[in-house]
C-alpha cells in the first residue's frame, strides 16, 4: 500500500523507521510545523520531520490539517491509508475521508482504557501491572475507533513513563506493520470498542506532577515515575522549584531516629529520606532551579538543610486519579485527535 504517516515526537520514529523496512510504500509525512525548543526557544523539526528528509520524503506540516491546501496536498500523493503515532491535532473528516483505509491510529493502551494524551503515563501512576497498544480506525471522537489490533506489555516495578514508552513504541511500531498488513491482505476486521472499561487518560501539567508528600509513599512514588521524564515531577523549598528524579519507597525511618511528618527530609548514611503520609522514600536526584540534576546527597550537603526541613506544602493536590467516565467529543465532533 502508499502511505503517509502522521507523526511528530520521537516515540513515532519507530513506527516510521519500521514502515520504511516493510513491504509497502511509504510516500510522504504529516508532521507538525517546527516549533521552538531549548532555552533559546530555538525553532527545531519534529524527529518525523527529520528522519523523513533523511529519506527524502514529501514532508507536509499544516498549521491545521483543516486547511484545505493541506487536503488537496494529501489527495495528491494519493495514499492507500494514513498511519498515525503522536500526530498531535484534530483530523477533519475530509482529511479522513482521502484514503481508502481510512487513518489508522497506534495508541499506547489497551483501549477503552486510558484514553486521551498521556496514556503511558497515567497507567504508571494508577499503578496497572500490564498495559499494551492499540491499533484502531480513526473517527469522530476521541479514541472511540474500532480496533484492529493490540499487543500488551507489563509494567515493570521501577518502569518511569519514559521507559515504558521507550519500549512501546518500538513494539507498537511492528503491531502497526501487522495490522497494514493484514489491512492489505483483506484479513482484518475491525471490532467495535466495549463500553465498559473506559478511563481517560488527559494531559498531564505541571500541576499534575506536583508531588503531595502527603499521600501514601506508593502513590508519591508511582506519581514520580509516572511524570518522568516529563513533565517532570516537582516540590519546592523556600518557595523554589526542586525537579525530582524518580524516588524510592523504604520500610521505616532508620533504628532511633523519630518518624518523618510528610515532606520532612532526614539524611541518613549518604541517603536523603523524605517523609510521606505512610513510609519514607529515598530521593533519587534533584534538580534545582536553574541547576542541572545531581544526586539527592549531593544536593542535600550544598543545600546545608537545617534539622526539620520540609519539601513542598502538603496541601491536596491535583493529581488525583483521573475519571474512569467516558471521553467527551470534541467541540467539532467531526474532528479526532491524533
Amino acid at each position: 500500500m502508499r502511505l503517509v504517516l502522521a507523526g511528530t515526537p520521537e516515540v513515532a520514529v519507530p513506527s516510521l523507521r519500521a514502515l520504511l523496512a516493510s513491504r509497502h510504500d511509504v510516500v510522504g509525512v504529516v508532521t507538525r510545523p517546527d516549533a521552538g525548543a531549548g532555552r533559546g526557544r530555538r525553532s527545531r523539526p519534529s524527529p518525523v520531520r527529520v528522519v523523513a528528509e533523511e529519506h527524502g520524503l514529501p514532508v507536509l506540516a499544516p498549521d491545521h490539517p483543516r486547511e484545505p491546501a493541506f487536503v488537496e496536498a494529501l489527495a495528491a500523493l494519493a495514499p492507500d491509508c494514513v498511519p498515525v503515532v503522536a500526530y498531535g491535532a484534530l483530523v477533519p473528516r475530509a482529511a479522513r475521508e482521502v484514503p481508502r483505509h481510512g487513518w489508522v491510529n497506534l495508541h499506547f493502551s489497551l483501549l477503552p482504557a486510558w484514553r486521551g494524551a498521556a496514556p503511558v503515563q497515567r497507567a504508571v501512576m494508577a499503578g496497572d501491572d500490564v498495559t499494551g497498544a492499540t491499533v484502531f480506525r480513526l473517527e469522530a471522537g476521541m479514541d472511540t475507533g474500532p480496533v484492529l489490533g493490540t499487543m500488551t506489555e507489563r509494567v515493570r516495578p521501577r518502569d518511569t513513563a519514559g521507559d515504558l514508552l521507550d519500549r512501546l513504541a518500538v513494539a507498537g511500531a511492528g503491531l502497526l506493520v501487522q495490522v497494514l498488513d493484514a489491512l492489505e491482505d483483506g484479513t482484518v476486521h475491525a471490532v467495535p470498542q466495549p463500553d465498559d472499561g473506559v478511563s481517560l487518560a488527559p494531559k498531564l501539567l505541571p500541576a499534575d506532577a506536583r508531588v503531595d508528600f502527603a499521600r501514601p509513599a506508593l502513590a508519591v512514588d508511582r506519581q514520580v515515575r509516572g511524570c518522568t521524564p516529563a513533565p517532570g515531577a516537582w516540590t519546592t523549598l523556600t518557595g523554589r522549584r526542586l525537579k525530582l528524579g524518580p524516588v524510592e519507597p523504604v520500610a521505616a525511618v532508620p533504628d532511633g531516629a523519630a518518624p518523618l511528618a510528610p515532606g520532612q527530609v532526614l539524611l541518613v548514611d549518604g541517603a536523603v529520606l523524605v517523609g510521606t503520609g505512610t513510609t519514607p522514600v529515598r530521593l533519587g536526584t534533584v534538580q534545582p532551579e536553574g541547576r542541572a540534576a545531581m544526586p539527592a546527597a549531593d544536593w542535600a550537603r550544598g543545600a546545608r538543610l537545617d534539622p526539620g526541613t520540609v519539601l513542598g506544602d502538603h496541601s491536596p493536590g491535583p493529581a488525583g486519579a483521573p475519571s474512569a467516565a467516558p471521553a467527551a467529543h470534541p467541540a467539532d465532533d467531526e474532528d479526532p485527535r491524533a
